[in-house]
C-alpha cells in the first residue's frame, strides 16, 4: 500500500508545478520592487508578528502591505518546499496587486480596515473565486468556485489578503494527519518527522511557521483544535450558527464549523469578529441572530480568570492511553489557572457519558458532497461523489471509505438533523448543562490532545483526540490555547469548553491564561530570515 501511495503522489508532481510557480515569480519581485523604500527603513520582521504589530508599523510608515506580503512570500519560498513542510498548495498570484490597492487606499483615506493588509492562509476547502478549491481531492484540481465562501468574503471586505491556500487531509477525513491527493503530506514544523494533526494541518503548520499572519480552518470533529494544539496555536470552534458554513466543502455539514487559527488569542478573536454573523445561505445562522456581538475584543482581560469556576473533565485526562507528559503539563496548567484566581472543580464528570454519546454521530457525507458539487454549476467536471470514486481519483488509503459512502444510492434528502434539532444532541447538551449547573461551572477544561504528535506513518500509537464529542455533537464553543510542550519541543494545548454563545467567557479565560503563561514559542527550524 505504501509503495502504491508513493507512486500515486509521484505521478502528481508534474501536475502540481503550476501552483508552485507563483512563489518564484513573487520572490523575484521581492528583490526588485521598492528597494529604495526597504533600504531606507529597518525591515519589518514578520515572524510571530501580530495583527496589532503589523497595523502599528503600517500607521507609523515603517511598513506597507506590499512589503508585508513580500516578506511572507519569501518565507514560503525559502522554507515550505525546501524543508518538506509542504503546508502550501498554491499562493495567490494577485496578492501583491491586492496589497498595492490597500496601500493606495490607506494613503488616500488615512484609514485602515479591521484587517487591512493582513495576509491570511486559507484551508483548501474554503471557496475562493480566484483560486482553485479542491478539498484535498485530485478530482477537484483546478476547480474555481463561482464565488467566495462567506467567511472568505467577510475577511476580504475587512481588508485581509488571501495569501495562499493550505494543504489539508483529503476530504477532511482524518483528524490525525494531513495528506491530500493534490499535494501530498504536510509535516509538523516543530518536528518534521511528525504529523501536524488534521485535517487543517496545512493551515496550522503555515501559521506556526509564520507563512501568514493568521489562518482559516474548518472543524467537523477536531480539525481546528487538534492541529492548533499540535502546532502551539490558538484555535476557535465557535458556537454552531455563530459563523456561516456557506462555501466550505463539507464533511458532515451538520457539524462543520469554520474558524480562526492564530498564534495569539487576540488575533484569533480579531478574525472571529469579522466572520461571525448571519448569512441567508446558511439557515443555522438564524439561531445566532441577536446573539452576535460587534466586539469580542472587549473580553480580552488579563484578570479574566478571577473567580472563574472550571471543571476538569477527568474522563479525557485520565484515560489509560494518555501520555504521562500530557498529564504533567495539564497538572501544571491547572496550577497556573489557580494562580490566576480560577476555582478548579476537580474532578468534573458527566453521568451516563457512554450512554449519551453512543451512536451520536450522523453521516451525511454523500449527500453533502453531492450538494457542494452541484453548487459549482456546469463547469464542474464531476457532478457526483460516485463519479469521482468511479474515476479512482483519491488517495489509495481512502479507497475503502469512499466506496462505502457510494455503495448505496445518494440520499435525496438530508439524512441528518442539525445539532439543535437532533434528539441525541439535545439530550447530550442538556446533560452537560445540568452537570455544569450542579457544580456552578463557567467552563470545562481538558487537554485538547492526550498524546504527543505521532511520527509520520505511525498508525499504532494512541490517537489522543479529545475533541470529537463535546463540542461537535452539541454546538458548544471551544477554544484551545498552548499549555506547554512535551518531550522538549512537541506542543500541547488546553481546551476551554463553554455554553452556547458564551464565547465572551471563553475568550476571557483563554486570554488570561495565555497572558499569564506565554507558552507559545515559534518552531526553531523556521527562524527569521537573514536581512
Amino acid at each position: 500500500m505504501k509503495s502504491k501511495r508513493n507512486s500515486f503522489l509521484d505521478s502528481q508532481t508534474s501536475k502540481r508545478q503550476w501552483v508552485r510557480q507563483p512563489l518564484s515569480l513573487l520572490a523575484a519581485l521581492f528583490l526588485g520592487v521598492n528597494c529604495l523604500t526597504v533600504a531606507q527603513t529597518k525591515p519589518f520582521e514578520p515572524t510571530e508578528a501580530t495583527i496589532a504589530d503589523i497595523h502599528r508599523a503600517m500607521r507609523s510608515g515603517k511598513l506597507t502591505a506590499r512589503q508585508l506580503v513580500e516578506a511572507y512570500l519569501k518565507r514560503i519560498d525559502v522554507y515550505d518546499q525546501p524543508t518538506k513542510l509542504n503546508a502550501i498548495v498554491i499562493v495567490n498570484p494577485n496578492a501583491l496587486a491586492e496589497a498595492d490597492k490597500l496601500d493606495a487606499e490607506f494613503k488616500r483615506t488615512k484609514k485602515m480596515r479591521p484587517l487591512h493588509g493582513i495576509p491570511v492562509i486559507v484551508k483548501d476547502n474554503f471557496d475562493t473565486k480566484d483560486l482553485q478549491t479542491t478539498g484535498g481531492s485530485i478530482a477537484l484540481k483546478g476547480s474555481i468556485p463561482p464565488d467566495d465562501a462567506f467567511q472568505v468574503r467577510k475577511l476580504r471586505e475587512a481588508g485581509a489578503i488571501v495569501l495562499a491556500k493550505s494543504n489539508m487531509d483529503e476530504w477532511a477525513f482524518r483528524p490525525l494527519a494531513t495528506e491530500s491527493s493534490t499535494a501530498g503530506v504536510t509535516r509538523n514544523p516543530y518536528d518534521l518527522e511528525r504529523v501536524p494533526a488534521g485535517s487543517s494541518g496545512g493551515t496550522a503548520a503555515a501559521v506556526a511557521a509564520s507563512f501568514g499572519a493568521v489562518g482559516l480552518g474548518s472543524d467537523t470533529g477536531n480539525s481546528i483544535r487538534g492541529p492548533s494544539s499540535h502546532n502551539a496555536l490558538v484555535g476557535i470552534r465557535s458556537t454552531m450558527g455563530l459563523t456561516s458554513r456557506d462555501g466550505i466543502i463539507p464533511l458532515f455539514w451538520r457539524q462543520d464549523v469554520g474558524g480562526p487559527m492564530a498564534r495569539t488569542v487576540e488575533d484569533a478573536v480579531r478574525v472571529l469578529e469579522i466572520i461571525a454573523g448571519y448569512d441567508p445561505a446558511d439557515p443555522v445562522t438564524k439561531i445566532a441572530q441577536g446573539k452576535v456581538l460587534k466586539s469580542y475584543r472587549q473580553f480580552l482581560k488579563k484578570d479574566g480568570l478571577k473567580g472563574a469556576r472550571l471543571g476538569v473533565f477527568r474522563r479525557y485526562l485520565d484515560a489509560p492511553t494518555t501520555d504521562p507528559q500530557i498529564k504533567e503539563v495539564m497538572a501544571k496548567a491547572i496550577e497556573e489557572l489557580k494562580a490566576q484566581g480560577a476555582v478548579i472543580v476537580d474532578p468534573f464528570d458527566l453521568p451516563n457519558y457512554q450512554e449519551l454519546t453512543r451512536n451520536i454521530t450522523c453521516n451525511s457525507f454523500h449527500y453533502d458532497v453531492n450538494n457542494y458539487l452541484a453548487s459549482l454549476g456546469d463547469k464542474a467536471k464531476y457532478k457526483t461523489l460516485a463519479a469521482i470514486v468511479e474515476a479512482k481519483l483519491y488517495l489509495p488509503l481512502n479507497e475503502t471509505r469512499l466506496k462505502n459512502f457510494v455503495q448505496t444510492p445518494a440520499p435525496t434528502a438530508n439524512p441528518c438533523q442539525d445539532v439543535y434539532h437532533e434528539p441525541r444532541s439535545i439530550a447530550l447538551r442538556d446533560a452537560i448543562l445540568q452537570a455544569m449547573a450542579k457544580d456552578k461551572l463557567d467552563a470545562i477544561i481538558y487537554p485538547t490532545w492526550s498524546n504527543a504528535p505521532r511520527k509520520l506513518g505511525d498508525l499504532q500509537s494512541p490517537a489522543g483526540d479529545n475533541s470529537q464529542i463535546l463540542s461537535p455533537q452539541t454546538g458548544f464553543p471551544a477554544i484551545t490555547v498552548p499549555m506547554g510542550f512535551t518531550y522538549g519541543n512537541l506542543p500541547a494545548g488546553i481546551t476551554f469548553l463553554g455554553k452556547l454563545f458564551d464565547e465572551p467567557s471563553l475568550i476571557r479565560f483563554a486570554y488570561a491564561y495565555e497572558q499569564a503563561t506565554k507558552h507559545r514559542r515559534p518552531p526553531a527550524q523556521f527562524p527569521p530570515l537573514p536581512r
